[in-house]
């Protein structure tokens, strides 16, 4: 399974971006894909998360701000992302995980929010 993240930029704070993750290969047992982000100087955290079954979870920095979704049939997954601010500015991050606990990642995509 290959993930490929893009969409990234640089954009002015209140600005919009839409981060998209195209994913080729098989995989069986999908259990969540989902969105980290990783600031400089900062660890790894979840932004967002939608399950086999359509159910998302936000992290509280993005809830109202954010919107994962998923196109099953072309295999993308995007983040859109409104009302961005300089907090936001980090490198995305597209993950899969399993059932079966394997983990993959995309490449990630920089977010720069700056005026």
């Amino acid at each position: 399974v290959q993930l490929q993240a893009y969409g990234g930029g640089l954009v002015q704070p209140g600005g919009s971006l839409r981060l998209s993750c195209a994913g080729s290969g098989s995989v069986y047992g999908i259990r969540t894909t989902g969105w980290y982000r990783q600031a400089p100087g900062k660890q790894r955290e979840p932004v967002a998360s939608i399950t086999s079954g359509g159910s998302t979870m936000y992290a509280n920095s993005v809830k109202g701000r954010f919107t994962i979704s998923r196109d099953v049939a072309e295999n993308t997954l995007s983040l859109q992302m409104n009302s961005l601010n300089l907090e936001d500015t980090a490198v995305y991050y597209c993950n899969l995980d399993t059932w079966g606990r394997a983990s993959y990642w995309g490449q990630g995509t920089l977010v720069t929010v700056s005026s």
